[in-house]
């Protein structure tokens, strides 16, 4: 059948074209496939079409005869016919390429086939498309289903991967955890064992070093021990030997006075029958022992038992003299007075005899004074055991200025800056006391006795020492002596009653630091020479203006100051030494005597009375000393000092009367009328600003 290859032929001759190899959607707008995607894609059939020309289109050719159908109007009704879409599996079931077997056999065969042909017949292109799309439609629900199973086991695959990850990570996690922890555990074991050696090597140490100190406690526990019962019998030693020296001190004043009274017997030298001079030439002796031991004592540090002894027996050897001497005195006058009576009765005999009114008349005696007593000729030059104090205390000065020399004129900044700080330190606090309080008073000692104890002060704003220099010490002592005086020819000439808790300090500091003390008489003594009491002569081919100066007079230019303010000066030097020979540092020890006590007021007081007077210095000084010290002196001598008060207005204020001027006679006048009130009242006042209980507790 020629139409049968014909078909057979276009359908193949479709399939092998380019638009045979088309892929037909019908519902490619449902499906929202993109256009222009089909369109580039190559066109093709069916992968069914193939199957459904070699197996469907041949049984339908053969069951149709030829006259019906015509390859033209088979391809053309095949082509031309709307899609058709199979509603149900039966429908697709007929187009199947196997048919199953019927019972009835050929006569079911022969009415399939004539249906078939039927139906191809009438749309045959219709049915192939069917059939295109029902195994497009099964091949599509394989492939999903396929596609399904594939993402299902892929995600199976999937989980199970992220699940043997998962386990893997969790291993490793564990392994690399195990690890950190097996490292940590080491180190950590590592540095507990490297600690423990460490606490083992520290404990060793710490017990090398508790034996160690141990040992060196024990060691400088003996040391201080050592150190401390060595400063004990220091301390002792100064303590019996100042002990000591005061008693020598005192045994040399009882032997000065014990002079001064064989000195006075000399006007019985008419009255004795042996000579004064062998007395005289023994007590000279005597004193002049004592005067070698304390020199030696002092020389050597301090007088032994043996020298104290030595000087006591020279003491009791004077004593005795002087007893001696009285004795022969008192017969002297026994025997004198009993044959002046036995002249005077041999007289009065005569006198009866004669008759004559001269015989009644009494010859005046031209020695007497008015009083009509004998005033026996004073010395004008001083002592010649205080000359010697003087020149001791002088070359200890000269002798503390020759040691700081370096310091002084050094020309080194910071030798000089030392020198200025180490001056202010001793000379501010000085300058700073005042009457205002007692506690103020006590810093300002407690300042001054550290910084001479070598502690170190705040000065400026800077810590000073004298242990800064060596030479440190000597100058700090030689300044404050020398503030010290100064502010009594300053402040205490000017107001009278900052003499007393200036005289306090200065009193505590001497009885602590014994050298200032000598340094402050030394440059008090070389101000005032009255202090001593020394009256210096004029010597020949001196300049005069060298002379003043050794009175005490402030000479510039040439130029010699006025008396007034010569006098005011001298007066306040007075009033702050006759101040510091009464007072004590209240916080002291009380219980030791006195540095420079009354008893060296009453040598200054006698030894005046024994001197000429000056022409206004001697009213002046008398008259200061008696109101700041006498209330003191009172009490101390009483009976005695009342007889030395009537000798001074009795004997001595006719000797000022007569060398005082009628210019000068304020002073004079000053001091009679202060003595006959304290004669008469029986009593001498406190000194105005005297320092009481009640300053100490302000």
């Amino acid at each position: 059948m020629p139409s049968e290859g014909r078909c057979w032929e276009t359908l193949q001759a479709l399939r092998s074209s380019d638009k045979g190899r088309l892929c037909y959607h019908r519902d490619w707008l449902l499906r929202g496939e993109d256009v222009l995607e089909e369109c580039m894609s190559l066109p093709k059939l069916s992968s069914y079409s193939g199957w459904v020309v070699d197996h469907v289109l041949p049984h339908m050719q053969e069951n149709q005869p030829v006259s019906e159908i015509s390859p033209s109007s088979t391809s053309a009704s095949a082509l031309d016919q709307p899609s058709f879409v199979p509603k149900s599996p039966d429908t697709s079931s007929a187009f199947s390429p196997a048919f199953p077997a019927t019972p009835n056999g050929t006569k079911d065969k022969d009415e399939s086939q004539h249906t078939e042909s039927m139906v191809l017949q009438s749309s045959r292109g219709i049915k192939v498309e069917g059939c295109i799309r029902m195994y497009e439609l099964v091949h599509r629900m394989k492939g999903t289903e396929g596609l399904r199973q594939w993402q299902e086991e892929q995600e199976r695959k999937v989980r199970a991967l992220s699940e043997m990850a998962s386990e893997q990570l969790k291993r490793f996690d564990e392994r690399k955890e195990l690890k950190q922890h097996k490292e940590f555990q080491d180190l950590r074991e590592v540095m507990e064992k490297s600690s423990r050696e460490a606490l083992g090597h520290q404990e060793k140490l710490k017990a090398e070093h508790r034996h160690r100190a141990k040992i060196l406690n024990l060691k400088l526990r003996e040391a201080e021990q050592q150190r401390m019962k060595q400063a004990e019998q220091e301390r002792l030693r100064k303590e019996e030997g100042q002990v000591r020296l005061r008693a020598l001190y005192a045994l040399q004043e009882e032997m000065l006075q014990l002079s001064q009274q064989l000195d006075a017997s000399e006007q019985h030298r008419s009255l004795l029958k042996v000579d004064l001079a062998a007395f005289r030439t023994r007590g000279n002796q005597l004193c002049s022992l004592i005067s070698g031991i304390i020199r030696s004592s002092s020389e050597s540090g301090y007088p032994t038992a043996e020298s104290q002894a030595e000087a006591e027996r020279a003491l009791q050897e004077m004593r005795d003299l002087l007893r001696n001497l009285g004795q022969e005195i008192a017969r002297a006058c026994e025997d004198k007075k009993r044959q002046d009576e036995e002249e005077a009765q041999v007289k009065l005999q005569e006198a009866q005899m004669q008759q004559g009114p001269e015989a009644h008349k009494e010859p005046l005696a031209s020695s007497q004074g008015p009083g009509g007593k004998q005033i026996e000729d004073l010395q004008v030059k001083v002592q010649d055991s205080t000359m010697k104090w003087y020149q001791q205390l002088q070359d200890a000065s000269m002798q503390c200025v020759l040691t700081f020399e370096g310091l002084t004129n050094s020309k080194d900044s910071q030798a000089k800056k030392i020198k200025m700080d180490l001056q202010k330190a001793a000379t501010i606090p000085v300058s700073q006391i005042s009457t205002i309080a007692g506690s103020k008073l006590k810093e300002i000692f407690d300042k001054i006795h550290s910084l001479l104890s070598g502690k170190p002060v705040q000065s400026g704003g800077r810590s000073v020492s004298v242990t800064l220099n060596p030479q440190g010490l000597d100058f700090v002592q030689y300044k404050l002596a020398e503030k010290f005086v100064k502010q009594g020819e300053e402040e205490v000439a000017s107001h009278h009653e900052a003499a007393f808790p200036i005289a306090v300090v200065a009193s505590g500091i001497w009885e602590l630091h014994p050298r200032v003390g000598d340094l402050i008489l030394a440059h008090l003594h070389k101000k005032c020479p009255y202090s001593v009491p020394f009256y210096p002569t004029f010597k020949e081919g001196m300049a005069l203006e060298d002379y003043q100066r050794m009175l005490g007079y402030q000479v510039t230019d040439s130029k010699v100051e006025q008396q007034d303010n010569f006098l005011k000066r001298m007066s306040g030097m007075i009033r702050l030494y006759a101040a510091i020979i009464q007072l004590r540092w209240p916080y002291g020890n009380l219980q030791e005597i006195h540095p420079h006590g009354l008893n060296h007021g009453w040598r200054w007081l006698a030894q005046i009375l024994n001197m000429e007077p000056l022409s206004d210095v001697t009213a002046t000084l008398l008259f200061d000393f008696l109101e700041v010290c006498g209330n003191a002196l009172m009490k101390q001598y009483q009976v005695q000092f009342w007889k030395m008060l009537i000798l001074l207005k009795e004997d001595y204020f006719p000797r000022i009367e007569a060398i005082t001027s009628s210019g000068q006679m304020g002073s004079f006048i000053r001091l009679k009328q202060f003595l006959e009130k304290c004669l008469q009242h029986k009593d001498i006042p406190v000194p105005k600003g005297f320092l009481t209980s009640s300053f100490w507790r302000s």
